[in-house]
């Protein structure tokens, strides 16, 4: 597929022949659920934790005798249907760690790109560094790729510090390498915007291999 490259003032620079084998398939909605669920566990730190019964200091002594009061039978003041007792089956810490086969995860990954090349959610610009750090410019270029105030992830071949600068500050908008990016955050975005050094990394990622 043919796709248009931009300038970053919005104009056309060129255009650019997109692999249809990683951005012209059909979206494989399954496997993104999966991708993006994996994504979420894997960022859980599973370090929840209540006391149980035995873990609540005292209670080693019979409250009161089990018969004759005319009140129900305890046998520990740190019973969990007792205030300051333990907690009845509260959470553990655990491991919420999933994984996936590294073709479902590519073709995950790829089913995105194809998604948001299908819904015009995908933009290019020929070149996204900056010479000076300033947000001003940054937020100018967004406007003139028509993703001013919606969420916005922009990819680049490799860190530039004055692009990551530059863009920090600006609301609903986040940087990052192109290697980097899972299918939630290709997902997680109104405007995907890439520079051509990283639709080149990500079609160096995400080839078919023989």
């Amino acid at each position: 597929m043919t796709i248009n490259i931009l300038s970053k003032d919005g104009n056309v620079a060129g255009t650019m022949e997109l692999p249809d084998e990683i951005f012209g398939i059909e979206p494989n909605s399954a496997v993104m659920h999966q991708a993006v669920k994996m994504h979420l566990a894997n960022r859980r730190q599973g370090t929840s934790k209540t006391k149980d019964r035995w873990e609540v200091r005292g209670g080693g002594r019979k409250p009161w005798k089990q018969k004759g009061r005319g009140t129900a039978r305890a046998g520990s003041i740190r019973s969990g249907v007792w205030v300051g007792g333990g907690n009845i089956h509260g959470p553990n810490p655990r491991d919420y760690t999933q994984q996936m086969p590294k073709k479902m995860r590519q073709l995950a990954r790829r089913s995105a790109l194809a998604l948001k090349a299908k819904q015009n959610e995908l933009v290019i610009v020929d070149d996204l560094s900056f010479g000076e750090v300033k947000t001003k410019p940054f937020a100018a270029m967004l406007g003139a790729l028509n993703a001013s105030g919606k969420k916005t992830l922009v990819l680049l071949k490799e860190a530039n510090d004055n692009t990551l600068r530059s863009g920090r500050n600006v609301a609903r908008c986040d940087i990052m390498e192109a290697r980097n990016a899972s299918t939630y955050d290709l997902l997680n975005n109104q405007v995907l915007v890439l520079d051509r050094g990283s639709v080149e990394i990500l079609v160096e990622q995400l080839k078919k291999e023989d």
